[in-house]
């Protein structure tokens, strides 16, 4: 077939390396935007379930969605990774037959897999909920919660295929914006008319899950039209799987490994505890929200680059995102740190008590997002194996952590343990990257955001001279916005790398070209 795939333009490589930046950032910043409509809406959807439900239902709804969230990670068979690399490969060749023939493993596969994975949900929603979580009540939720685990796996399959075509707005605008939205909407309906319960938010979750599987479905038909002769495809199943299945265990055990602390702290605590610490995580997620944008975006690139052989370009590649990455977080941790109660009173009094937790878990998201994309480094070039095993020891760290600690210390067992394990697995990956490649995510440019935050942590310590700390809201805004205010005033006055002023530039030039409309 001669048929003109929509990735490739005008040769990813052919004009100027630069354009891999260009391209990092154009999909990392549409990315970044979705998520920040995600989290706004998510956060929205915490405060109101928090408040309507207090955090003992709280906690049934997130053991719920844990479980179910689990489930499609069993379901997904490590495809979404492998579907990114070969069709951004076959597509960057114009191989229309290899292409076709990879979306019809994944979806094929996908779609099997998803289906038993539901149906084994359903049949054993009695005993995980009296034997695992011995709490009957959840019974009834994992039974109608088990109804999306298809299209959850589903979602993950389609997206990773419009991701390899280098389309990262249609996953913002199906998963990030649709989803959340229409669970935000749904939720406040529900609660005006009817009142809301964990049932009815579960029933919500289901509904916004199957539209977002709609729109993927539209935009991946747009891309590529499936309705085309199956004969024509040439299917690779072979090195697809062979890619897949160790990222298979690898993409399970981090699932789990993100949920695991919810599973024990129902099993070994309460479900009030449950929902009080997943409330600390909700918040903590503000500061993942670009490194997920960054990830996803240069996955397909560090691919590519690697397949060119051209390491020098991946090595910048490596540190310039890197050093996006910890600039936008820094002020992010710094402000969970310096007020976490007051951040936490929001959602209720009782929600307090996660102050402590929030603060260790956001020194974890500062470890995790200082490292840079080496996972992805390491998963997108073929090191599947170092990535299988690296996971396997993760895994038995959270898990042997949390059991130790959730028991002794609650909610601050169980963020310590995170913190101790993040840090753990990203020096690992570090030292991983490193050995492979010979190459280091920092340089010199890391000096201008630890001077700022140095500066902003100043400048909040000068306002709490002047004026006595309270715990009042108005106050804690004051101090964020003297925070970001002098962060953001020595980033701009120490300047910005060649590499920052082009995407600047570009940044400048779209919104101008918007305007001028």
């Amino acid at each position: 077939m001669s048929e003109t795939l929509p990735q490739k333009k005008e040769g990813f490589f052919s004009v100027k390396p630069d354009r891999n930046i260009l391209t990092a950032a154009k999909g990392g910043s549409i990315v970044f935007v979705g998520n920040l409509f995600e989290y706004g809406s998510r956060f929205i959807i915490a405060f109101l379930t928090a408040r309507l439900l207090g955090s003992e239902q709280l906690g049934l709804l997130n053991l719920s969605l844990s479980v179910v969230y689990i489930a499609s990670s069993l379901a997904l068979l490590g495809l979404p990774p492998a579907i990114v690399r070969y069709v951004s490969l076959f597509s960057s060749r114009q191989d229309t037959d290899k292409v076709w023939g990879t979306l019809q493993v994944g979806l094929g596969l996908g779609a099997i897999a998803g289906v038993l994975a539901g149906i084994g949900m359903f049949v054993l929603a009695n005993p995980i909920a009296t034997q695992l979580f011995h709490e009957a009540r959840l019974i009834p939720l994992l039974r109608i919660i088990s109804v999306v685990v298809p299209f959850l796996a589903m979602n993950e399959v389609i997206a990773a295929a419009t991701q390899g075509f280098k389309r990262m707005q249609y996953t913002v605008i199906s998963q990030k914006i649709s989803q959340p939205l229409s669970r935000l909407v749904l939720i406040i309906v529900l609660a005006i008319i009817f009142g809301l319960t964990a049932k009815k938010a579960l029933i919500v979750f289901n509904v916004a899950t199957m539209i977002a599987f709609a729109m993927l479905l539209y935009f991946l038909n747009g891309l590529f039209p499936l309705n085309r002769s199956l004969r024509t495809a040439r299917r690779d199943v072979g090195p697809v799987l062979r890619f897949a299945l160790p990222l298979y265990l690898s993409n399970l055990i981090r699932t789990f490994r993100g949920r695991i602390q919810t599973l024990l702290m129902g099993t070994l605590n309460t479900t009030a505890n449950v929902g009080i610490f997943s409330t600390a995580n909700q918040v903590n997620l503000v500061g993942t929200m670009f490194n997920q944008a960054v990830v996803i975006a240069s996955a397909p690139i560090v691919s590519e680059l690697y397949e060119q052989g051209d390491h020098e370009l991946l090595r910048r590649f490596y540190q310039t995102v890197t050093k996006w990455v910890f600039t936008l977080n820094l002020p992010l941790f710094l402000i969970m740190m310096l007020f976490p109660k007051s951040i936490l009173s929001i959602f209720g009094d009782s929600f307090v008590a996660g102050a402590t937790a929030l603060s260790i878990l956001a020194c974890a998201n500062l470890v995790n997002t200082s490292t840079g994309i080496c996972a992805t480094v390491l998963s997108m070039t073929g090191n599947t194996s170092i990535v299988l095993t690296n996971s396997l020891v993760t895994f038995v760290l959270t898990l042997g952590l949390n059991a130790l600690l959730i028991p002794r210390w609650d909610l601050m067992g169980a963020a310590i343990a995170t913190l101790i394990v993040v840090a753990f697995t990203n020096m690992l990956c570090l030292v991983e990257t490193f050995v492979l490649f010979r190459s280091f995510p920092y340089n010199r440019g890391f000096v201008k955001p630890i001077t700022a935050g140095v500066t902003g942590l100043v400048a909040v310590w000068g306002v709490h001279l002047l004026f006595p700390p309270t715990a009042h809201l108005i106050y804690t805004a004051i101090c964020i916005t003297v925070l970001l205010t002098g962060y953001g005033g020595v980033i701009l006055l120490l300047g910005f790398s060649p590499e920052d002023r082009m995407v600047l530039n570009r940044i400048r030039q779209r919104i101008q070209a918007l305007l001028s409309k």
